[in-house]
This record gives structure tokens, sequence and C-alpha cells, in this order.
């Protein structure tokens, strides 16, 4: 078989030559402008590279396309190389196409496209093949984690030519404090590439997902992408809410002992004042919350609530002050004292109001009456008298006293 080959390709060869004897023969002058165009070519390991040679002046001259290490793949539409991934895409005076298919890393590299003219005339082409990277995998997590502890991980992809990119995400937010290594395979054509994220955990990455994202060429935009999701343990947190903001005698009371943590903590303690609960028949304990059926002054103190998993122990308090249904009314009533007080300045200011108003009426009284006696005793008669008394008004302004 390898004899075979070579003596095909010794004999395309041999075609070659006399085909460029014959140009040189009959070559025109136009020839001389003859020259073959190509284009390099970047494909995905294992998809199909398509190689173009074109001519736009020919005079009927031969096309040969040959690959890195000079083997004649096509002459013309004559199959040279005896490769099944090579096929014929087109074969004319002014264009030799092929294609590979199943490209493979090792077919990188620069081909040939001649043109049997006299010299020969070449146009080179790089096909550069890209090495998809591999899915990457996420290591260095243990679940699960406590509250405070430091955390690594490391996210990894091989194969990849060109090294990938790779980034990360917490909570949908790009992550940029990370450590790169990039590192060539034994193949020294492509990469392992590993990226290291280190953070402080605490009880809000609990169910969290961190992204490990690889971007890279060959992926056409749609990134490869590793999860992991975080399990974080921690202390309980305990809070206390009543039913009623104003606790009243007589009535029932619910107190309800809100508790997180991780493990989940159950159930709940519940104690007052340092001890046991001192009314079991009417303090009833259900799962999380205490039911106090009717208060009474009696059950004022403080009610501690207590949560505790394999973390730790939490505890919250609650004041409890029972309050007189009467009081209550009273405060939330008609104040009588501030309206009485409102009405008592009202009717002051009314009473001072008439008593100025008064004075200030006797006095222009006054001063009407003593202007008409002093008219009367500077007459000698009564007659005299009424006319003084009637003229009065004219000389009113000589005749004025005021009364004080």
């Amino acid at each position: 078989m390898i004899w075979k080959r070579s003596a095909v390709l010794r004999f395309y060869s041999i075609c070659g030559l006399l085909l460029q004897a014959a140009a040189s023969k009959n070559k025109v002058k136009g020839s001389q402008g003859q020259f073959p165009l190509t284009q390099n070519v970047t494909v995905v390991e294992g998809g199909t590279a398509i190689l173009t040679c074109r001519v736009d002046q020919n005079d009927n001259t031969s096309l040969q396309w040959s690959n890195p290490a000079q083997q004649t793949l096509y002459f013309d539409d004559k199959k040279a190389l005896r490769d099944n991934r090579i096929e014929l895409v087109r074969a004319s005076w002014h264009e030799l196409s092929i294609s590979v298919s199943d490209v493979s890393l090792s077919d990188e590299g620069q081909y040939t496209c001649s043109l049997f003219t006299m010299p020969v005339k070449t146009s080179k082409a790089y096909l550069t093949v890209l090495g998809v990277p591999e899915k990457p995998q996420i290591s260095g997590f243990s679940s699960p984690v406590m509250e405070g502890d430091l955390m690594q991980l490391t996210c990894k992809t091989s194969g990849s030519k060109p090294a990938a990119d790779i980034r990360w995400f917490k909570n949908d937010k790009e992550i940029k404090d990370v450590k790169y290594l990039k590192e060539e395979d034994a193949n020294h054509k492509t990469f392992t590439v590993s990226s290291t994220l280190d953070f402080r955990v605490d009880r809000s990455d609990d169910g969290v997902a961190v992204i490990c994202r690889v971007d890279h060429e060959s992926l056409n935009a749609t990134p490869q992408v590793a999860m992991q999701v975080l399990e974080i343990h921690y202390t309980p947190s305990v809070k206390i809410i009543p039913s009623t903001p104003f606790p009243q005698e007589g009535q029932p009371l619910i107190l309800t002992c809100e508790s997180k943590g991780k493990p989940l903590p159950e159930p709940v303690l519940w104690t007052k004042d340092g001890g046991e609960l001192p009314d079991p028949d009417r303090m009833v304990v259900s799962g999380r919350e205490l039911n106090i059926l009717f208060l009474n002054k009696t059950d004022n103190g403080t009610y501690r609530c207590e949560a505790t998993n394999t973390i730790g122990q939490s505890s919250a308090e609650y004041v409890l002050i029972v309050h007189d249904p009467n009081a209550l009314a009273g405060q939330t009533g008609p104040d009588h004292a501030l309206i009485g007080g409102i009405v008592a300045v009202v009717v002051f200011v009314t009473l001072c109001s008439i008593f100025l108003l008064g004075r200030y009426l006797a006095r222009h009284k006054g001063t009407y009456l003593t202007n008409e006696a002093k008219g009367a005793e500077d007459a000698p008669d009564a007659d005299t008298a009424i006319i003084n008394a009637e003229g009065s008004q004219v000389n009113a302004e000589e005749k004025k006293e005021y009364f004080i």
C-alpha cells in the first residue's frame, strides 16, 4: 500500500512537471498576471475546514493543494492522498476547493496552493485548529462548612487551545479576586487552566450557588459552567414575637419563638424568670409557641426562649406586663382634664373682655355728665343754666373734664 501511494504521488508530480513544460511553451503574455489567491481558515477541533484557492485569470493551468508535510492532496480534480476525511468541493480552471472533515489538532499548519505556470506560483493558507475545553470541574468543597471557616474552591478545565478563560460568580455577581494558573498539556498543543477562589463563609452563604464559567472562542458564545451549592452550618438566631403589643388581663396571649439555624433547632425551651413555667395548665407550649390562655397580674415577668442545635445555643427574652383593661380604656378615651382646662381659659378671656368693655363705656358716660353739670353751675339763674346746657356742645372743647 505504501509503495502504491508513493507511485501515485510520483505520477502526479511527473504530470505536474509535464504540464509546466507545456504551459511554458504555450503561455501568452496575459499569463504573467496569473496568481493563486487563498485565505487563512480557523476551525474547531472535530469540525470541517474548507480550503479554497482561486485564480482570476487562468489559461488552463493546473492547480494543486498540498498539506504542511508537502504531500499533494488534490491535483486539479484528482485525489492524490488517500485520506477519507479529504474531499473535493469544486474544481475548475479558476478554483480548487477541498474539505477536511473531523479536523484534529495535528491537521493544523500551513497549506499550499500551487499554480503550475513557469515559474510555479504559490499561495499559503494557515489552518488554525481550536482545542475545545473540557467541561469544568469544581473541587475543594466538603459538606458541611461551619460559619466563619475559610473555603477554597478550585475550578479546572483541560484541552483548550488557546488557553481558556475562567470566571467565578456568586449570587450572579462576579468575583474578581481569584488566582489563575495555565499549564501546557503533554501534547504541547493544548492547555489545562485552573482558578482558585478563597473566601470566608457566613450564614448568608447557605444555599448559595457558586458558579465557575469557562469562556473560549471555540464555544460559540455558549460558555461551559460548573456549579456548587454551598451548605453552611451555623448557631441559631432567636426572636420572640407576641400576638398583641398590649397584653390585657383576662385575655389570651401567644408568644412565638422564631428560631433559625442549621441544623434546624427543635424543639425550643421556654422558662419564666429563670425557672420552669409556673402554671402548666394555663401556659401551654406547642412547638415554638407559648400560649397563655388568660392573663392575670401574676403572669408579669421575663419569659425566655432557648434554641439549641449541634453547633451552639442562642436565646431571646420578653418582658411581660399585664395591663388593666379599664386603665387602658381611660388612656384611649377623651382627656376630660384637658378639655376642662380649655373651657376655663375661654371663660376667663370672655370675662376679661366684658370687664374692659364696661370700664371703657363708664369712662365716656362720666365725661358727659361732668360737662352737663358744669354748665348749670356757671349760670346765674335757671334759664341761663338751660341755655348753657344746650350750648355745651358748642363749647365742648373748653368745658370738657375727664373723669379719673
